[in-house]
């Protein structure tokens, strides 16, 4: 009996000094690493707030540190309970390199989404045109880019794809400038219709004096001489004021006997005798 409880008694003393201490070593750097993980996010979190970071930086810049201090985390618990870091470190490098061959196409719309975040060629609410497609940017992720058409129609676009095509943000500008092409009959006089097409620029409210409105003839059509209308004004007006223009400038022709002129096709018919005699 005796014998019974030496050994009991050994087995206890032996893991209290081997086993129990590594255990409560590790419990306790988890512990105090939790607490220090959540002291740092905390402080990046105010700080990546406080700046004039875009929101999507921010969150960002969050995800990153959390990880960080999770996986050192990680590999301080494991490094106490006696484990090789050397072996952690290795591992998870073989998962980093697997997932990044897996994810190729993923991981370069984060790298994109990454640098359009912090360069920031476009924002949130301003009207783009990418890769033929156009509308109003609503959203900037880390992985695509929403936007919205005017025909309510939601867009999502890899950000991969983005970086690498023709992009046009219509609202950097204070100012945007609207152009009408107008046809003229060749039988118009040419002062006259730059007086009309001057003044109906002039008149509108929404166009701004500085640059000036200009009116110039572009070329020469089949049936019609063809005008070109500018006129500068701001932004959020364009399509208010490219809708009014082109309805005052047909009502201002039309009121000083000038008619926008259409492709005319004459078609002549001549008899079988007339045919007979040219043909002779």
């Amino acid at each position: 009996m005796n014998e019974i409880w030496e050994t009991i008694k050994n087995f206890f003393i032996n893991f209290f000094q081997n086993g129990a201490l590594t255990i409560v070593r590790c419990i306790a750097f988890f512990i105090l690493g939790l607490i220090i993980l959540k002291i740092v996010r905390s402080i990046v979190v105010r700080t990546t707030m406080k700046s004039r970071l875009d929101k999507s930086a921010a969150t960002f810049i969050i995800s990153i540190v959390t990880v960080v201090l999770y996986i050192a985390l990680v590999i301080v618990v494991v490094s106490a309970l006696g484990f090789s870091t050397a072996g952690i470190i290795a591992a998870f490098s073989a998962i980093a390199l697997a997932v990044a061959l897996a994810l190729q196409d993923s991981l370069a719309s984060l790298a994109n989404g990454i640098i359009i975040i912090f360069t920031k060629p476009f924002k949130k609410g301003d009207y783009v045109e990418i890769n033929g497609k156009d509308g109003l940017v609503q959203d900037i992720r880390l992985f695509n880019t929403k936007i919205v058409t005017y025909n309510n129609e939601e867009i999502l676009l890899p950000n991969n794809q983005i970086l690498g095509s023709t992009l046009i943000n219509y609202s950097t500008m204070s100012l945007r400038r609207v152009v009408i092409e107008v046809p003229i009959p060749y039988s118009a006089e040419l002062s006259e219709v730059k007086e009309i097409l001057l003044s109906t620029l002039n008149s509108h409210q929404d166009v701004v004096k500085t640059p000036a409105p200009a009116v110039v003839l572009d070329g020469y059509g089949d049936s019609a001489l063809k005008f070109k209308a500018r006129a500068w004004t701001p932004n959020e007006k364009y399509w208010d004021t490219r809708a009014s223009l082109f309805e005052m400038i047909f009502n201002n022709l039309r009121e000083k006997g000038i008619e926008i002129p259409f492709n005319q096709l004459d078609v002549h018919l001549q008899r079988d005798e007339e045919k007979e005699a040219n043909a002779q």
